[in-house]
């Protein structure tokens, strides 16, 4: 934490014709801007501006502008896409060939370079945040989303990431109706999943935790059974749930932070302090274990490369389908956009805190280390 600070920054400027410049409303913290700060994911460079989930007004559309013009309110996702290439038409939008800058990075890392992300290192593009009173947003008639009248900033904020993130950890999970679901991590992302679960016909879903407040969220607003991991026994409660068959779609919202009592979490703490490994996957090993025989895992936290001990045998012998992916926006932002105009889908429970830019690293304090509730902060350039 001690090298985040609120400094002046260049305005933004056009570079192409498809770019579109944003005023921001309103732009939030997220768990996997934690990982920047903690050093887990490398190629930040000083001075870079973080955030990636944000709402704000069109101040300037470039010439070939179609969809938007001044004074539009809208939402964007937090990946950069083309629109255009072979992995935007199959609607795998984090995937684009073209909204990543900077591809040779995680070529080399990843065997391919996914797209680009609003201020998530230059691995990513190294495109400018949200945290900023201005953004560029390349490419605007494909990433940026005019909100409807009946939806606010704040419950419209959560589509530029979380939600769509959440939803499509679901619906690519295949959760259907008559499922038990399991979710690890009760944050933003994983009450979105757990929501989303619910709208697509979940019998039960349930929810893991450590964090009280984060449980009573789930439970009042997505409607999912919390389960404190650190008091109940989570597996027997996921076999009692199912009649022992184990849940039908595990989805994992935690990332390569996790946190788990017991002996395997120091052994995997300190393994990724010396970079023996790069993140801490006992989030993932739970799912894996805890889903039923030819069940379904979907991985919806961060994670950078490698770890270690990863249960490849159950996931064999088991005949699951595991998962994966950055979350591909626009193929869900519009549907989310209509199911919060309805009320379906609510979100400003998730804003504990709403504070002004300037106090933005007490915002990530606070975020960072829980304190007084705190599930996500809430910056007002």
């Amino acid at each position: 934490m001690n090298d985040l600070a609120v400094r002046d920054v260049p305005d933004p400027e056009m570079r192409n014709e498809q770019d579109i410049v944003v005023k921001v409303r309103k732009t939030v913290t997220c768990g996997s801007d934690l990982h920047l700060i903690g050093g887990y994911i490398p190629f930040m460079s000083r001075g870079d501006v973080l955030g990636h989930e944000f709402v704000g007004e069109v101040v300037e559309v470039g010439a070939q502008v179609r969809k938007h013009r001044v004074g539009d309110r809208v939402v964007v996702s937090s990946f950069v896409s083309c629109g255009r290439c072979w992995f935007c038409s199959q609607e795998l939008y984090s995937l684009c060939d073209n909204g990543n800058t900077n591809p040779a990075i995680t070529e080399s890392m990843w065997g391919f370079a996914p797209g680009g992300c609003f201020g998530y290192s230059h691995a990513m593009g190294g495109f400018a945040g949200s945290h900023a009173e201005y953004i560029r947003v390349p490419f605007g008639d494909v990433g940026a989303f005019t909100i409807p009248d009946e939806v606010d900033d704040l419950r419209a904020l959560f589509a530029s990431d979380s939600a769509a993130t959440g939803w499509m950890g679901a619906d690519l999970g295949g959760v259907k109706p008559g499922d038990v679901v399991a979710v690890w991590g009760a944050g933003a992302v994983g009450q979105m999943a757990a929501r989303a679960s619910v709208l697509l016909g979940a019998e039960r879903v349930l929810i893991i935790d450590r964090y009280d407040n984060r449980l009573d969220q789930a439970a009042k607003f997505a409607g999912a059974e919390p389960l404190n991991y650190v008091r109940d026994d989570v597996g027997a409660a996921l076999l009692e749930a199912t009649g022992g068959r184990g849940p039908d779609v595990c989805i994992e919202a935690v990332g390569m932070e996790a946190h788990r009592p017991g002996p395997q979490h120091a052994y995997d703490q300190v393994k990724q302090q010396l970079r023996l490994q790069t993140d801490r996957p006992s989030a993932v090993r739970d799912a894996i274990y805890q889903a039923r025989k030819g069940g379904s895992v979907f991985v919806l936290g961060v994670y950078a490369g490698f770890v270690d001990k990863f249960p490849l045998g159950a996931m064999m012998n088991k005949g699951l389908t595991v998962r994966g992916a950055q979350m591909h926006g626009q193929r869900y932002i519009p549907m989310l956009l209509d199911r919060m105009a309805r009320g379906e889908l609510v979100t400003e429970h998730l804003a504990t805190h709403v504070m002004p830019l300037d106090r933005g690293v007490e915002g990530y304090r606070m975020f960072k280390d829980k304190e007084d509730g705190c599930v996500r902060a809430v910056f007002e350039p």
